[in-house]
């Protein structure tokens, strides 16, 4: 069996900052990070984007979804330095683009949610699911968000709020 070469690292000395440059929220932007920070920190503290929640810092709860390129990541895991080139999207793109207003909305209907600590991140893996399926069941919401967790609503009352966001965006479309 054939082995790969070995790569060779980009000598970074641990205390050097390095600047990355990216989109953010439609935006392009650039900032130093040293190489150890985590996206999540640096949308917090550089760009006063707290949307981005920082819970378990472990990948586990969910509150810290953002969009990469499209798809839903958890900034407590990612490097800032691997954000560089990237598309990146935080809950506030998404709030202030008005793409999410409907399911916002169905959150509060819904009552969805109660510290709000979570919703950002439910919302963003909401918001994927519908742009992948327009007409989720109930199980494959469930499925979706079990990698969110919400310590107050329980979990109905999101799963109603994203079933009836995807009810209400089929009627709007099959109306027009």
């Amino acid at each position: 069996m054939a082995s790969l070469p070995k790569a060779e690292p980009i000598p970074v000395e641990a205390d050097e900052h390095v600047q990355i440059a990216f989109t953010l929220n439609g935006v392009s932007v650039q900032t130093d990070v040293l190489p150890r920070q985590h996206l999540a920190d640096v949308l917090r503290q550089a760009f006063r984007l707290t949307g981005t929640h920082l819970g378990c810092e472990q990948g586990v709860c969910g509150a810290c979804n953002i969009l990469v390129d499209g798809k839903v990541a958890r900034a407590c895991l990612m490097l800032a330095i691997q954000a560089d080139g990237a598309d990146i999207c935080t809950i506030e793109g998404l709030t202030d683009s008005g793409i999410i207003a409907d399911l916002q909305e169905a959150f509060v209907q819904r009552n969805a949610l109660q510290c709000g600590f979570c919703t950002p991140g439910m919302l963003m893996t909401a918001h994927e699911l519908l742009k992948q399926e327009p007409a989720p069941e109930r199980k494959l919401i469930r499925e979706t968000i079990s990698g969110n967790l919400c310590r107050c609503t329980g979990y109905h009352a999101i799963i109603d709020a994203v079933e009836s966001t995807a009810r209400a965006r089929r009627e709007a479309r099959d109306a027009s």
